[in-house]
């Protein structure tokens, strides 16, 4: 999103705000590093005195806030730190944001904030009923931040997406992980029988919803970003099989797989209707082969981008090196 802003908008001064926690790397944005519209600052989200001076100091106009902790099977350890990072945080930031009189904020959610459903589609206006720790804190800080329009009108936009998938992924999310861990001649882990599904969409189709949003979203409103293209975990580790290791024998997949606990709570799917940011203009076009194709390569030359990148790849429960 940063390198898409910076390059295609040299009018916008681009702020990246960033706590660099275990699964960032600045090394994902040289190619923009040097650029005179970007600057990136080191600072906490749920500092409040810190993000408090950032409105003060800088020119902010539009807040596009990702912050968050995001692994799922993490959550399930380490439930109280989402709580705090995820709505703590996405309080003292939409507050400043308010405080500071910002045009637009957008608030990057999750499709996961539904919950699973095995035939219904979820639309922006369905119940939010999340199954997990990291689900469950996206929701909570939704209405922190839907209550910012509510009582104040200020202009806040919720976005809902699907799994995405591309370059630049710490590799502790399944694309990734399955890809670095073929890669390293190491098998995929897969939860329980695998036949959980996920809507898969690729980084830059996402770039291009979210900056759909930017322009079109109007305040107060969710928007899903959701695709048709699903596919289980099983299947997804068998692809990625006969992609890296070039092998059609089902025996010889099964080699490059190794089934483990599943989660506590594993939703089986979360299909979506993205019908009103299509009325917008947006619909996803990279499609899966291509996408996929273009990921492995790249994970192929960057996967030491992180200093700790090996961790990703231990079994669950992984512990992170938090300093």
């Amino acid at each position: 999103m940063i390198v898409s802003l910076v390059e295609d908008y040299p009018n916008y001064m681009i702020i990246n705000l960033d706590k660099l926690d275990y699964c960032a790397s600045l090394k994902n944005l040289e190619t923009i590093s040097n650029k005179q519209n970007y600057k990136f600052i080191q600072g906490d989200i749920c500092d409040s005195h810190f993000v408090k001076l950032l409105f003060e100091t800088e020119k902010i106009d539009i807040v596009l806030h990702f912050a968050a902790q995001t692994h799922v099977d993490l959550s399930f350890v380490r439930a109280l730190e989402f709580t705090y990072v995820n709505v703590y945080g996405t309080h003292v930031l939409v507050s400043a944001a308010h405080e500071a009189r910002v045009e637009k904020f957008i608030y990057v959610s999750t499709d996961e904030v539904y919950g699973g459903s095995l035939d219904k589609e979820f639309d922006e206006s369905s119940p939010k009923q999340p199954t997990n720790p990291y689900a469950s804190s996206k929701a909570a800080a939704e209405c922190f931040v839907q209550s910012y329009w509510e009582q104040y009108k200020f202009p806040v936009v919720i976005t809902r997406s699907s799994n995405v998938y591309g370059p630049h992924q710490y590799p502790e999310k399944v694309i990734p992980k399955f890809i670095s861990l073929l890669q390293h001649n190491r098998k995929c882990c897969i939860h329980g029988s695998g036949l959980q599904t996920r809507n898969f969409l690729y980084a830059t189709d996402v770039v291009e919803a979210f900056l759909t949003v930017l322009k079109k979203g109007k305040p107060g409103e969710i928007y899903n970003i959701g695709t048709n293209f699903e596919m289980s975990v099983l299947q997804l580790a068998k692809e990625l099989i006969q992609l890296i290791k070039e092998t059609n024998s089902e025996s010889e997949m099964e080699n490059w797989v190794d089934y483990v606990d599943d989660r506590p709570t594993n939703d089986m799917r979360y299909p979506m209707k993205s019908e009103k940011i299509h009325g917008l203009g947006w619909r996803p076009k990279v499609p899966w082969k291509e996408g996929i194709k273009k990921t492995i390569e790249w994970y192929r030359e960057n996967f030491h981008n992180w200093k700790n990148a090996e961790k990703a790849l231990e079994p669950f429960p992984v512990q992170p090196p938090f300093v």
